[in-house]
């Protein structure tokens, strides 16, 4: 639904079609997440060119940026923290537009959405310790007072202190509270001691010193965060961190100019971009004992394709199934699935006599293709990862695509109803508040009893009518307003 109305804005903008694309994913994601991410591609009538890892793109955004400041070869960080994922990435850039990535670590659960969370549980917690309520089961009192915490979040970047106010919370229960810079820190510590324990293991895997890196640059909106940057500034003893390249918008831009180089342009400074990626994480097979058996350790450089031998453990076995993995535990069960096989045919001896050679190959947007053979026949068999991993067949996408396309007016209609529920309900509640408002002037009594009479008999006919006609919610929000504003 992302890619295609990003897809339309571009068509619009753009005055044609479009048709090929680049996408970047986070880079601790999966190779499950990753065809999904590619699947939802092709269901928005994309054409997946390439996919990319987030920090990697900003980091090319970073060297054309400050091309002309790069002398031979430096150490550059990618602290990317977003709103739910957070990646770190060492990477050395060459002078000429040579990108190559050392080490990626991260956390497909962290982001600014975490720090929300623990914001918004120290509210409720507050209210309930005030008022002995619960508004946890409270759909529409919890969707404000997330987004009060999230607002408040962005302010405390700014200014030391603020304050959450939310009139009629719940049962007419208004609220309000102080919320400090300090408290914010206090509340989400262990979440930024996480962000640094991944930044550790980062160098480490890159066998980098803290002392080697010679910019930090800063990716997603959570990196405005002013606890993040002093933490950074402290672990690396500078003063300033790397403000040139624009948090929210790196990613797409180093994106846009891989497009532009797979795309053959003519732009002298993106055709000598040269980028060399790695995997996040390890991948192997499940051997005797249920131990991992890697074949591509993490952090290797892709594309790659990597062959591993192993001997049959039987006596007289006929056939093997091979259960490949992806992760860093020594226990295969420990690590995410991927996906099996097996490879039928094997001539019969005696254990430890036949040898299986496995072929692990990865594409240039980090996917997999497994392939097993017998050394003495040549019969071979390859991976298809099973589609209840996290991955669509081919005849499943298309029907996607055609459903998408069918539905499209569908949807159109069934958003159009849900953005005249909201709206109702945003006039609602600003009609609540104007009669407060109204209350304390002590306006006329009259008006303000058809006006709470109009404000109770549409939040009831809201709760019993979310189902309604486009053409009804529209009415009803029309009559609210009439009634308020006579």
């Amino acid at each position: 639904m992302i890619l295609g109305k990003m897809k339309e804005i571009a068509e619009a903008y753009l005055g044609k079609v479009v048709k090929n694309a680049v996408i970047t994913v986070p880079a601790y994601f999966n190779d499950s997440q990753r065809q999904a991410t590619k699947d939802a591609g092709i269901i928005a009538g994309l054409n997946v060119i390439r996919m990319i890892n987030e920090p990697t793109t900003a980091a090319i955004a970073y060297g054309l940026d400050n091309k002309s400041e790069i002398v031979g070869k430096i150490n550059v960080l990618i602290f990317d923290l977003g709103g739910g994922t957070f990646d770190v990435s060492l990477l050395t850039i060459e002078e000429g537009g040579v990108f190559e990535v050392k080490a990626v670590s991260g956390d497909t659960h962290l982001g600014g959405e975490d720090f929300d969370n623990r914001m918004v549980d120290h509210c409720v917690s507050e209210f309930k310790r005030k008022w002995n309520k619960d508004c946890t089961r409270n759909q529409r009192a919890m969707g404000r007072l997330r987004f009060a915490c999230e607002k408040a979040k962005r302010i405390l970047s700014s200014t030391t202190q603020t304050s959450i106010e939310l009139d009629c919370l719940q049962d007419g229960i208004d609220f309000s509270m102080k919320f400090t810079r300090a408290k914010f820190e206090e509340l989400n510590m262990s979440l930024f001691g996480q962000c640094i324990e991944t930044l550790d293991k980062c160098l480490k895997d890159a066998k980098v010193e803290k002392s080697w890196v010679e910019e930090i640059v800063l990716v997603g909106g959570s990196t405005r965060i002013p606890k993040v940057q002093q933490m950074l500034r402290e672990l690396f003893g500078w003063k300033e961190l790397c403000k040139s390249v624009n948090p929210d918008e790196a990613v797409a831009f180093g994106a846009a100019v891989m497009a532009a180089k797979l795309s053959d342009s003519n732009d002298q400074g993106v055709r000598d971009v040269l980028l060399r990626d790695v995997t996040p994480l390890s991948l192997g097979v499940e051997v005797k004992g249920g131990i991992l058996s890697v074949v591509i350790p993490r952090n290797t450089q892709i594309p790659t394709k990597k062959f591993r031998s192993y001997l049959t453990t039987k006596d007289n076995q006929s056939s093997a199934n091979i259960k490949v993995y992806q992760g860093e535990r020594t226990k295969s069960s420990d690590n995410h699935f991927l996906g099996k096989f097996t490879v039928s045919g094997i001539p019969l001896a005696p254990e430890g006599v036949i040898k299986l050679e496995n072929c692990f190959e990865i594409d240039h947007d980090g996917i997999l293709m497994v392939t097993s053979k017998i050394s003495s026949t040549g019969m071979s068999n390859k991976l298809t990862i099973a589609n209840d991993n996290g991955r669509l067949s081919k005849e499943e996408i298309e029907k996607m695509v055609r459903e998408a396309d069918k539905y499209k007016l569908e949807d159109q209609e069934y958003k159009k109803k849900v953005n005249a529920c909201n709206a109702l309900e945003d006039c609602i509640y600003s009609m609540k508040k104007k009669l407060k408002e109204y209350k304390v002037n002590k306006r006329v009594v009259h008006k303000l009893t058809e006006m709470e009479h109009a404000i109770d008999e549409t939040t009831e006919w809201l709760e019993d009518n979310r189902d309604a006609p486009l053409n009804e919610l529209r009415r009803k929000k029309v009559l609210l307003e009439v009634v308020c504003h006579r």
